[in-house]
């Protein structure tokens, strides 16, 4: 009896371990086909997500774009002390310099002249009160950091003279177009305020458009779209009737040959 009972156990062994071996190969074959179907669900979204239309043809969030870090917290506003703070001191100059008509060099020449006259008066009172004198900063600057300075200025006025020398080339049309057209609205803007003002306001259009636009992104790249289809479809018939009997630039001739 003990034979047969011995005999029974090893037979149920194997049909358990099979049984077993087929539940472990249904549970990793569920967890292989539901981790490809998240993984091709994840490819349609970036899909989609390329497909999407986006202002001035951008990959990045507003956040990068402007840079990223403090200055690009301050444009979007993350913390509003600092950037009410910072919006709030540019009005205060704007409003100090403009409508209160004072000017930069008689504010810089009042600032120093009580700046050295406190430092003066302190240091010359500090012996007969017997207390510290102030610690005025030692202020040097170093000729590597003047040099980097001047390099960077360098790469950037060559890189200014380069795309002003490809657009008067005749290289790209509608670079050329868009520089004309910048200029021209500047121009019109310059003629109505002055210099400080445009800072100005430049300065608030930065505080105030990418926080909104981040706001209300995907109605701006919608509506963007559709406008950029329209002028598409505009230069166009503008390309057609007019632009492509301009003769081209002799460096793009160059360039076909």
């Amino acid at each position: 009896m003990a034979e047969l009972e011995g005999e029974r156990e090893r037979e149920r062994e194997p049909v358990a371990e099979s049984v077993e071996d087929k539940i472990t190969e249904k549970i990793d074959g569920g967890d292989s086909s539901s981790s490809s179907s998240s993984d091709s669900d994840d490819d349609k979204l970036d899909a989609v997500k390329s497909k999407v239309f986006r202002l001035f043809g951008r990959e990045k969030p507003v956040h990068k774009v402007l840079g990223g870090g403090k200055p690009a917290d301050v444009f979007l506003w993350r913390n509003k002390k600092i950037s009410a703070g910072v919006l709030g001191g540019a009005t205060a100059v704007w409003v100090f310099f403009e409508l209160l008509e004072y000017h930069l060099i008689t504010l810089l020449c009042h600032l120093s002249i009580f700046s050295l006259a406190v430092l003066f008066l302190w240091s010359n009172a500090s012996n007969f009160l017997n207390k510290p004198p102030p610690k005025i900063p030692e202020v040097v600057l170093s000729e590597k950091c003047v040099r980097e300075v001047a390099s960077g200025l360098r790469i950037e006025i060559n890189r200014g003279f380069v795309v002003l020398r490809d657009i008067a080339s005749g290289r790209d049309l509608k670079k050329f177009l868009a520089v004309i057209a910048g200029l021209w609205a500047l121009s019109l803007v310059g003629s109505c305020c002055n210099i400080l003002t445009l800072l100005y306001i430049s300065f608030v259009l930065l505080h105030t458009v990418p926080v909104l636009y981040e706001k209300y992104e995907d109605q701006v790249d919608a509506y963007s779209e559709k406008t950029w289809i329209e002028i598409k479809k505009q230069y166009a018939v503008l390309d057609e009737k007019y632009l492509s009997k301009i003769p081209k630039g002799p460096l793009k001739e160059k360039k076909k040959d």
